[in-house]
Order: C-alpha cells, then structure tokens, then sequence
C-alpha cells in the first residue's frame, strides 16, 4: 500500500467523532453565520405587503332563501376579484382618493355560508385600507353590469394594518438553511480528519511509518489527587492514579525497547519526536522507571535544551543552574553533576532551565567523550532531546546515542515529516529502535481481544513478540 493512499482501514471512526466534539464551536458557528446570512438577504430583498379584509354577506334582493344566498355567493367568489382588478373601478378610486391599483385583490367564501372575505394587499397600509373603503363605496357602479340583482352588506368594517401580512420569503428557510451550513462544516471537519496525513491508527501505523512499533501506550487522562504525592500532570507507572492497562502498555514497550538494545549490545538511547507534546518526556520517564524495576541501573538525562521537562515530571526542587551544562563546561565533577533519585532508584542528568548558549553546550565531540566514560557506569542511558522540527539538537544527540526511538502521538504529526526523521536517524549513523505509539485511543472490543499485545495485525505483532524474548 502507498503511504499516501488513504483508505477506511487507516481512519478512526471513534476518531471523527471526537474531531466533531472538539469542533463544535465551529459547526455551531457555520450554522448561526448561515441563519444570519439568510436572514439579511431575505431582509433586504424584503417588501412588506399590508393587507386590509372586509367581510361581505351576499344575497338576492327580494330573496330570503338561504340555499339562494348561498348559491349566489358561490358564483360571486369567481367574478368579485375580476371586478376588484377592473379597470373601471380602479379609476373610480383614482378619481376618489387619488391612490394606485393595489398589489392584488382576493376573495374566498366562507365554507357553506354565504359570507365573502375580500382581502386587498399593498406595500402602503394607507393605500391598501383607502382602496378596500372606495372600492366598496364604488362597488355597485360596477358590479350591476354583472349582478343587478346582487345585494352585499358589510358585516365587517376594514382597518388600517399595523404590520405586514407576509414575512421575508427567504425566513421561512433560514432554519433549515442554517442546518444545512452545520452539517457541511461538519463535513469539512470530517474531510480534513480524513486527509490529514497524521497516524490514527495502530493498524495504520504498521502501514504507514517507515519502521517497527515498539508499543502502543493508550491515551490515559490526567487526574488530580492531592493524596498522592504525585504531580496531577504526571502520568506515571509508579502513580496510584494511573490505571493498570497504561502502566502495562508502558512495562511491555519498555521489554521490547530493552530487548532491542540488549540485542545489539547497545546502551545508550535517544527518545524523539517530530513536533511539541507529543509526549516523548513521559515516554522516557516511564521506560527509565520501568527499566529501574527489574533493578537496572538506569541514568536519565534531559537533553532537551529549549523546554526540559523532565525536572517537572518527576518534581524535582529547582535549581540555580543546569547540571549538564555546568558538567560540559567542565565547572562540575561528574559525581555532583549526576544525582540519585532514591525514591525511583535511577540516577539523574537534568536541566531545570533553558540553555541561552546551546551551540557551545552541544559539542558532539565533548558529548561523546563524556557518554562514553558515562555508559560503564550504567546499564542503561536514556536521553530526551528537543523535537526535531523545533531544534536540531537531536542530530547532535544522534551522533552520541547507540540507538534512537520516536514517539508519535496519534493523529499530531505529517506521517512525511516522521519518516524523514528517520531517514535522517539512518544517515547520522545511528540505530534506529523504532516507534512508540502515545496517547492512542483503541476500540475497547480490540483491548478485550488482547488488541494491545498483537496490535491488531497478527503477523506482525507475532514478530514483534518474538524480536522481544
């Protein structure tokens, strides 16, 4: 499969839904700017129709039969809006009130009476009531031409209008409208998760990096607990708040990772990533204390010179100074440099505080000399460094380290961008000891199914199991 094809299989519905949650200020926008905008068109193209009614009662004169009335109404609701609209009573009400023919004229009868409701509409409520009381004044001159023997009476005086009959045309679909300006952003949400080209699955993962995957380290959410001594944003394997299928997928990533280097009688490891939060310090820190509990001697080093982080995980008393910048500018002795954390039994190399010369600290040639004398001290030395794109620290630390992982959180970064990470892992000389997975959210029906420990693709995680022993 191409790595820049996209298929159902690489896309997480669970994924698009939480995209839609996090969006829904957006879609709740789109939706209000499209009502809005509807609503402003269809004021401005607006023109307001007033409209009077009058109601008339017909009858035949000398006539008191009631099924004459009503048959002789029937036939005037056909005729009585033609002579409304006829030339010759509109100059009638020319002559009378000066005003012009109004917008239209309607007239409908009352089910099974003998009563008619003649309504006049026009953009003036003025005009439309002046024309409803000449019309009726002048009715007769005309009407006699058609019904001589026809005799209305106006059961219902017409008023002036105080606010238009109609509403804008375009108001009557501005809900709906606005619903349908929602569901497309949501689309377009949706579109953008699907071409994003960021890792967001596990299966598509094994697809799509250029490299094997070391673990899969499920999202886990922060929780506070002022009972624990425990940072509330340190998500820890020794943490009592963390839950027990975080810390395992922690303790299993961190065999495979030690079964690499022990392979390849390496001992030195670099952790990176590409972009910021992603969480390569948690990463380093959990596999340095997953490391210290098979009872290796573990030294921990902050290597990342813009942000370190570490010093905040495992919270640590601030100091004046950094440590490893104060060691390679040969002010420190390596013994006082390097201090022992007794409550998580592995030694540490941290910087409390950004480097303000970070050319003159990464000198690959002093750095090498140093983790050099360093690694027959230790079992193990697991360095956290800068992310690639946003320092390039890492290659320095690249030249220095035995073997270099990445850490990829789910759905973060370019797919393109990682794999030219390790493309240049592999031209720097270093061992590349594959991915880390971090903050993946799997189907529960997959952890059921022990989806943690194949990975979802049989195979492969069987040979992954087997490369760990």
């Amino acid at each position: 499969m191409n790595r820049d094809e996209i298929s159902l299989a690489s896309l997480s519905y669970q994924g698009m839904i939480r995209e839609l949650l996090k969006n829904w200020w957006m879609i709740v926008l789109a939706a209000l700017s499209m009502w809005l905008l509807v609503s402003g068109i269809g004021k401005l193209l607006y023109v307001p129709q007033y409209s009077v009614s009058a109601t008339l009662a017909v009858s035949a004169e000398g006539e008191n039969n009631t099924y004459t009335s009503l048959t002789m109404a029937n036939q005037m609701a056909t005729v009585i809006k033609e002579i409304f609209e006829s030339d010759a009573l509109v100059s009638l009400v020319k002559e009378d009130v000066g005003t012009t023919s109004p917008a239209s004229v309607s007239c409908t009868q009352v089910s099974e009476t003998n009563l008619l409701v003649i309504t006049v509409s026009s953009e003036n409520p003025q005009d439309a009531y002046q024309f409803m009381n000449s019309a009726l004044k002048h009715y007769d001159d005309v009407s006699d031409y058609v019904f001589s023997n026809a005799e209305l009476r106006v059961l219902q005086e017409p008023s002036v209008p105080t606010a238009p009959a109609n509403v804008p045309m375009l108001w009557n679909y501005r809900y709906f409208i606005g619903l349908a300006g929602g569901v497309m952003m949501a689309g377009m949400i949706i579109l953008l998760y699907c071409f994003r080209h960021t890792v967001k699955t596990s299966k598509s993962a094994v697809k799509l990096l250029d490299g094997k995957i070391r673990g899969i380290i499920p999202f886990e959410k922060k929780k506070g607990n002022k009972s624990v001594i425990q940072s509330k944003s340190s998500l820890l394997i020794t943490s009592s708040t963390v839950s027990m299928n975080f810390a395992e997928a922690n303790r299993r990533m961190a065999s495979r990772v030690q079964g690499h280097l022990d392979r390849k009688q390496q001992k030195i490891l670099l952790n990176v990533s590409v972009a910021e939060n992603e969480g390569k310090s948690t990463i380093v820190s959990n596999l340095a204390l997953a490391l210290a509990e098979k009872n290796k001697k573990v030294l921990l080093v902050d290597g990342d010179l813009k942000k370190p982080a570490l010093y905040k995980i495992f919270d640590n008393e601030i100091l004046d100074f950094n440590p490893i910048e104060v060691l390679l500018n040969k002010k420190m002795r390596v013994q006082d440099a390097i201090i022992e954390n007794s409550r998580y039994h592995f030694w540490e190399l941290f910087l409390y505080h950004p480097v303000q010369n970070a050319t003159k600290v990464m000198d690959s040639t002093v750095l090498k000399k140093l983790f050099t004398e360093l690694q027959d001290n230790y079992d193990y030395i697991i360095i956290d460094c800068s992310p690639t794109t946003v320092a390039t620290d890492a290659e320095v630390w690249m030249e220095v380290a035995d073997s270099c992982m990445i850490t990829v959180r789910e759905d973060w970064s370019d797919i393109r961008t990682i794999n030219d990470t390790v493309d240049l892992i592999w031209q720097s000389g270093c061992d590349f000891a594959g991915f880390v997975l971090n903050s993946f959210r799997e189907d529960k029906m997959m952890d059921r199914h022990n989806y943690n420990y194949n990975y979802g693709y049989s195979a492969y995680g069987h040979r992954i199991n087997q490369e760990s022993r």
